[in-house]
């Protein structure tokens, strides 16, 4: 079983920010997947699926961000879900809007969500960066985040968040490069790649 987290705030109030983009993410992989309504467990709400002959248990903490990995640890010692199979879904200032890596461990570039995971379960995790940009000035870094994405940003979202749906059978495999290229390509022909978005 693998575990993939979606990191974000709980409520409508923040549901388009910008640091709510692993949740997005996540619910983009539910509804592409047709996945079970998620329901209330571990600090979280949580819903199962399977990809790539994987079991997949979907999660997005309830928790607020700064102590998302609460959620997390509990899940993972209820399911003795090795460290290595979790899959962290999350907002990424340092990369270019619509840009997508994968990485397992490294630092937490002052990310209160993954500070928090690490600080339950270590932190040989892999994660998925998704691109927001930054603002240019590190004192702006709180309301950006906490902003929510301008319309005029929706057709990039919206396509990523589907890009990163279609092709997550790749993570469950393990193929995070393969997954990086196709989610790029995707991206790039949908006319938001180059000379379009990055």
């Amino acid at each position: 079983m693998l575990l993939f987290v979606g990191l974000g705030n709980l409520g409508k109030a923040y549901a388009g920010n910008r640091h709510n983009i692993g949740f997005m993410a996540v619910d983009a992989i539910a509804r592409d997947s047709n996945a079970p309504a998620f329901r209330s467990r571990f600090q979280g709400l949580i819903s199962e699926i399977a990809l790539a002959s994987e079991r997949i248990l979907l999660l997005k903490p309830e928790t607020y961000m700064n102590q998302s990995g609460r959620a997390v640890g509990d899940a993972l010692r209820y399911y003795k879900i090795d460290v290595g199979d979790v899959v962290v879904f999350h907002d990424e200032l340092d990369l270019a809007p619509g840009k997508v890596r994968v990485k397992k461990g490294g630092g937490n570039a002052g990310h209160n969500g993954l500070k928090s995971v690490t600080a339950h379960i270590g932190n040989e995790y892999r994660r998925v960066r998704i691109g927001i940009g930054h603002p240019g000035d590190k004192a702006l870094v709180h309301n950006y985040v906490l902003s929510d994405f301008a319309k005029s940003e929706t057709p990039w979202v919206e396509a990523l968040c589907v890009s990163i749906a279609a092709n997550a059978a790749l993570l469950a495999k393990g193929e995070d490069e393969s997954f990086q290229n196709k989610i790029h390509h995707a991206m790039e022909t949908a006319g938001l790649g180059k000379d379009g978005l990055f």
